[in-house]
């Protein structure tokens, strides 16, 4: 992380999207699982969005999750985007 700047609820969010599970030393569960990009393609979305949907719940409190979105861009080599749709709850973070 960043020496500033990164404490914004949606920045909190979008850096525990970018760890992968195993990761961080005294939390193993922080990030994303590696088990559902490396099923089947067709389970693959659905495991993830799943996955990135309770990682955001569970670490960032200060956001409600409306939607998480996964788009497969490479179905051969299980190449996808994983977009999250938040909203800063209200008296948190920068809504004060």
């Amino acid at each position: 992380m960043r020496a500033s700047g990164n404490g914004r609820p949606e920045q909190c969010a979008a850096n525990l999207l970018k760890i992968t599970r195993g990761e961080v030393p005294y939390d193993r569960l922080k990030g994303l699982g590696t088990s559902a990009i490396d099923g089947p393609t067709i389970y693959a979305s659905d495991n993830l969005a799943t996955d990135a949907e309770w990682l955001i719940r569970t670490y960032e409190p200060r956001v409600d999750v409306n939607d998480i979105s996964i788009t497969t861009l490479i179905q051969e080599q299980s190449a996808h985007l994983l977009n999250a749709d938040i909203k800063i709850k209200r008296g948190d973070g920068i809504n004060g």
